[in-house]
């Protein structure tokens, strides 16, 4: 194995170290609402505090290795990741440890943009690349899909405290390879540090994300959650406004006018709505439903992580063989059918009988999306962008997951808060206890074990099959957004003619340079691949064309 690949086992130990945390923490709830004497709503922000920050500054994190050099910033994100989770592990207070995760978040959006950025720099090939950037897909894939298991591992043995100190030792073998195996690359020229662009891209990112995250508990037509989106967007214009005016921007808007660059960003992010959001959705119900324990409901997630790790070195294969967009936009239909089968589900479904096979299919379906599409944003990328592009990849990610847990969450709480309290008053239940089932599956299902005689079976069953129904209402709306991406993929991602290709790596150039851009093509093509030459002046020939391509995606 050569180096650069050592390089990427040891990247992608960074990129789990990071992205496992998005899950790891959802299976000690419990433990901690106990422990810090937590509400709901202050366990809520012990997961959410994580993803806003994270999700936030992904794109700072992205230009500051652009600027700083990448394997720098990610040596120093790994540090800091290591040394807040030991704060968080240490918390004594619900505040301290909402302060910590959020603290865990500016790291992660220093580490995980850095990954693919470096991956990008070190595989120039385009078979190379594809392979890296498979394997870095799917480990991003499989870490959401363990996270849990290795939580539930964790809490059958100690206490919540572990779900944060195990990611010293791991941080500290992620920052040992690292340091030994992954090259130190100079970073590009970049000029004057643009902090009102930073500002702009994180108040802009963040505001959404939070109004995003809030917006199931205080309503989506609710005048806080408008005013927020409102303002978010407001923001995040002004932002794409600075980075058409400034002479180096930390983004380059225009690439968003390229069909096939915005279309896989969109397709990412569908993607993981989906993962995120049926992770939320069947952690629940192994629980509540099926009665499984923490490590259990872990386990049965396993089945996830290993059919995207053999799957996505597959769709990289395929991409490259038959194009992204068929390979695209079958994992789309391939995720729209495994929530299709879900609908089949009912309390009485077997594991084996029924939901590993939805389960496998929404694995595949990610497998076959994640990888060419992390590929169309990343070749669509000048050298001294890879940060940054490499961070709107990872923020459609965390945006994706967010939006998932949050449009299918409401769903399905809706679903239930309406459908379980309707069924308990029918049965004559207090309205003390009807309020506590209402909270929650699993409050309803304490109930339930706790109520005397044959009455915490009625409660129980009304729980399940309200529940059930919940989840259906949920899945369908995954089911249409996933189908709906498959179609658009299929329109979306067509390849264009020679004649085109060419034609924008000549407008491209000419809005560059501020003139026409017959002149200096071969400058890019160069950079590209090292194989395109110019034909007669003013004019690429066909290898310019077919050289141009990685770039104009």
């Amino acid at each position: 194995m050569g180096n650069r690949w050592w390089a990427l086992v040891a990247l992608c130990l960074a990129e789990l170290l990071v992205m496992v945390d998005n899950t790891i923490v959802n299976v000690a709830l419990p433990s901690l609402g106990r422990s810090l004497d937590a509400g709901v709503s202050g366990l809520q922000w012990i997961v959410d505090a994580y993803t806003l920050v994270f999700a936030g500054l992904l794109l700072t994190g992205g230009y500051l290795g652009d600027r700083f050099g990448h394997r720098r910033i990610l040596v120093l994100g790994i540090v800091g990741f290591a040394g807040v989770s030991v704060l968080a592990a240490s918390s004594n207070t619900l505040g301290q440890l909402i302060a910590a995760r959020g603290g865990l978040g500016l790291f992660a959006a220093l580490v995980f943009p850095a990954t693919l950025a470096i991956i990008t720099t070190m595989f120039v090939g385009a078979a190379e690349r594809a392979t890296a950037v498979g394997i870095w897909a799917a480990a991003s894939g499989v870490a959401v899909a363990i996270g849990p298991v290795l939580g539930g591992a964790l809490l059958e043995h100690y206490s919540w405290e572990s779900v944060f100190w195990v990611n010293v030792p791991f941080g500290a073998v992620a920052l040992a390879a690292v340091l030994l195996v992954v090259p130190s690359v100079a970073p590009h020229a970049v000029s004057r540090f643009d902090w009102p662009g930073l500002i702009l891209s994180a108040a802009g990112l963040g505001l959404l994300i939070y109004t995003v995250i809030e917006g199931p508990h205080v309503g989506w037509i609710a005048a806080r959650t408008l005013l927020g989106l409102v303002a978010s967007v407001i923001l995040l214009a002004c932002f794409v406004r600075r980075q058409k005016v400034v002479d180096h921007p930390i983004l380059d808007v225009r690439l968003f006018a390229n069909r096939r660059f915005a279309t896989a960003a969109v397709m990412i992010s569908v993607a993981f709505f989906a993962l995120f959001g049926f992770i939320f959705l069947i952690t629940q119900y192994f629980q509540a439903v099926k009665g499984y324990g923490t490590l259990e409901s872990g386990l049965r997630t396993l089945p996830f992580a290993v059919v995207m790790a053999v799957l996505s070195p597959v769709a990289m294969w395929l991409s490259q063989r038959f194009g992204p967009r068929a390979v695209v936009s079958v994992g789309a239909f391939a995720m729209s059918g495994g929530f299709a089968l879900v609908e089949l589900a009912s309390r009485f479904s077997g594991y084996w009988e029924l939901i590993v096979w939805a389960m496998v299919l929404m694995a595949g379906g990610l497998a076959f999306i994640s990888g060419p599409c992390t590929q169309l944003v990343m070749d669509s990328l000048k050298p001294e962008q890879v940060g940054a592009g490499s961070a709107v990849n990872d923020t459609t990610r965390e945006f994706g997951g967010t939006l998932g847990v949050a449009v299918l969450g409401s769903i399905l709480t809706s679903a239930y808060v309406a459908g379980v309290g309707e069924r308990l008053s029918g049965i004559g239940v207090p309205d003390s206890v009807r309020e506590v089932v209402e909270r929650s599956v699993m409050a309803g299902v304490s109930v339930a074990d706790q109520a005397p005689g044959g009455s915490g079976d009625v409660i129980r069953t009304a729980v399940h099959t309200v529940f059930v129904d919940g989840l259906h209402d949920a899945v369908w709306a995954a089911v249409a957004v996933t189908a709906a991406a498959g179609v658009a993929a299929i329109a979306l991602l067509r390849e264009r003619s020679r004649s085109d290709a060419g034609s924008e790596l000549l407008d491209r150039r000419g809005v560059e340079s501020g003139h026409d851009g017959v002149t200096g093509i071969d400058d890019e093509v160069l950079a590209g691949d090292g194989v395109g030459t110019v034909g007669r002046p003013g004019m690429p020939d066909r290898r310019d064309v077919e050289a141009a391509r990685p770039w104009s995606g």
